[in-house]
């Protein structure tokens, strides 16, 4: 019974019991679905019932569909970067720092990008959201730009400096004979 369940766990990658709680759990979801209505939740004359429906959707688009694509491709991009490791120096960090920099201001800018309430914007500040866009790739371009920059530096700087293992000692004496 125990190799069965240690072979469970390195297949799954927890207990049972997590797995029958999440699914028990997605049941639940279903249920609530199903009875209460999807147009129920959505009440415009009750702007925090809104507000919750997209708070709880954001969490499940995460968790469900987000975090497994970006895991997998962060997976692909260390094994690449572990077959082509052939200096000290891995790209790995200056890649996955520029796309969490442009994800996340893409997810803050979003509403602009995509020209979401634009006659509320226009009213608001008497000016358009079409250069949200160019705005976000330039600052994505500047922020992959000086990641590019710094990992070249760094490359360089690891050639020019000598090894740092320290000589073997010199066992010759100081005293002449």
């Amino acid at each position: 019974m125990r190799s069965l369940l240690a072979r469970y766990r390195d297949f799954y990658g927890s207990h049972p019991l997590h797995l029958l709680v999440m699914l028990a759990g997605f049941a639940l979801l279903g249920y609530i679905v199903a009875t209460v209505e999807p147009v129920t939740l959505w009440n415009p004359q009750v702007w925090w019932q809104s507000i919750a429906v997209w708070f709880a959707a954001a969490i499940i688009a995460h968790d469900l569909v987000l975090f497994p694509v970006y895991a997998l491709a962060d997976q692909l991009l260390a094994a690449t970067a572990e077959r082509r490791h052939r200096s000290k120096v891995t790209a790995l960090n200056y890649i996955r720092i520029p796309v969490l920099a442009s994800a996340l201001t893409f997810l803050v800018f979003l509403p602009g990008i995509i020209e979401q309430g634009k006659p509320t914007y226009l009213a608001a500040t008497g000016q358009t959201q079409e250069p949200f866009l160019g705005r976000w790739l330039l600052l994505t371009a500047a922020v992959f730009g000086i990641s590019a920059a710094l990992y070249a530096a760094r490359l360089a700087a690891g050639r020019v400096r000598p090894s740092s293992v320290p000589p073997p000692p010199d066992h010759r004496s100081d005293e002449s004979p």
